[in-house]
């Protein structure tokens, strides 16, 4: 199965190899790789024969986070181009997905956790805001030593807006999340994982998880996602959709704003911002 932003090949073993495909620009996301990253999901949900996914980046690259180009719909001042379901996104960005908890954004990293077979993510190069966030969907996250992680939002004047204020906090706890939220400074892979954002470091991040997903193949599929769901609810919040409602919600008021819009003139035009307090 390929796609023009998703890349998917199942084995003999069973283990789906699920890659981003825009490596000539890391990765980055537009609207159509929302799209491609939870149909895939869907597809993959409904295959009896997948038993466990690998999801990494072709290239140098996992994700390099939000494609430029789609900053004029997140500050308001455009439509995307594309699908209908995409411009959606761009006009309200608090509407959920038919019958879903999310919206398309979220579902593209939601779906890796709502999917009954374990997802490991393969990390190298750099995994950035939104790319940094499909990576905590996934269940396990293997990273290259040297591989640059960050929660990047917050130098465009935004919030975690692809389920990630949900992941940090059930991954790292409430302090090391606000920290990595109000800086978005760069984490390298082992730092990552003494943080608790990645589950350990290997040179190839992608042969790893690709042993570790053929290993986890062969064991009782009917364990392995009774396993993953009962882990699943242990750690959710008890008002998950209430919690990713909010997320939306947050960065429906941030983008355009005149702060996020000066957040991001100030780091083109390379100067510090000049931000305005906000009414009490």
């Amino acid at each position: 199965m390929t796609g023009t932003r998703v890349t998917v090949s199942v084995d003999a073993d069973g283990v789906a190899d699920v890659r981003l495909n825009r490596p000539d620009k890391l990765n980055a996301l537009d609207m159509a790789m929302f799209e491609a990253l939870a149909d895939t999901g869907d597809a993959l949900a409904a295959d009896p024969a997948v038993r466990a996914v690998v999801l990494s980046g072709e290239g140098r690259s996992f994700c390099a986070g939000l494609d430029l180009a789609n900053f004029a719909a997140l500050s308001g001042e455009g439509q995307a181009d594309g699908s209908e379901r995409a411009r959606r996104l761009t006009r309200a960005i608090v509407d959920r997905e038919p019958g879903r908890i999310t919206n398309l954004g979220q579902q593209a990293v939601h779906t890796w956790r709502e999917l009954p077979q374990p997802v490991i993510a393969a990390v190298a190069g750099h995994a950035l805001g939104g790319g940094l966030q499909i990576a905590l969907g996934a269940d396990l996250r293997i990273v290259a030593p040297d591989a640059r992680l960050s929660v990047l939002e917050i130098r465009w004047g935004l919030v975690p807006d692809m389920t990630g204020t949900a992941a940090l906090v059930r991954l790292v706890g409430d302090d090391v999340a606000k920290e990595l939220t109000f800086t978005g400074r760069m984490v390298s892979g082992e730092e990552a994982v003494r943080l608790g954002l990645a589950t350990r470091t290997a040179e190839d991040p992608r042969a790893a998880a690709l042993d570790l997903a053929r290993e986890i193949a062969g064991r009782s599929p009917d364990a392995i996602r009774a396993a993953k769901r009962l882990l699943n609810r242990a750690t959710d919040g008890h008002d998950l959709p209430g919690q990713l409602l909010e997320e939306s919600r947050a960065l429906d008021a941030l983008r355009g704003s005149p702060n996020q819009v000066e957040a991001i003139r100030a780091h083109f035009e390379k100067r510090p911002p000049a931000f305005t307090d906000p009414s009490s």
